[in-house]
C-alpha cells in the first residue's frame, strides 16, 4: 500500500494555516501538492486534532483486516456448501 508523503502532523500544519487565512493556492503550491489533495484532508480531517487523526488511521486499519477476515471466511463458506451440494 502506497504511504503518504506528508505526515499528520504535517497535514493538520496545513489545515491550520489555511485556517488562519493563507490563500489555498499559496499554500498547494508552497508544499508542493495540489489543490485536490488539500480539499480532501479538509473534508476528510477537518476539525479534527493530530490524536483524533491516529485514531481514525488505526480504525481504518482494522475495517480493512476485519473486511477482508470477512471476504476469505465467506469465500471458504461457499466452498464448503459447493462441496457438500456436490456430495448429495
Amino acid at each position: 500500500m502506497k504511504t503518504g508523503r506528508y505526515s499528520d502532523a504535517q497535514i493538520m500544519g496545513i489545515l491550520k494555516q489555511a485556517e488562519s487565512g493563507v490563500p489555498i493556492s499559496e499554500l498547494c503550491r508552497e508544499h508542493g501538492m495540489s489543490n485536490a489533495s488539500f480539499y480532501k484532508w479538509r473534508a476528510k480531517y477537518g476539525g479534527m486534532d493530530v490524536s483524533m487523526m491516529s485514531q481514525l488511521k488505526v480504525m481504518e486499519a482494522e475495517n480493512r483486516r476485519l473486511k477482508r477476515m470477512y471476504a476469505e471466511m465467506s469465500m471458504q463458506n461457499d466452498l464448503l456448501k459447493e462441496a457438500l451440494g456436490k456430495k448429495r
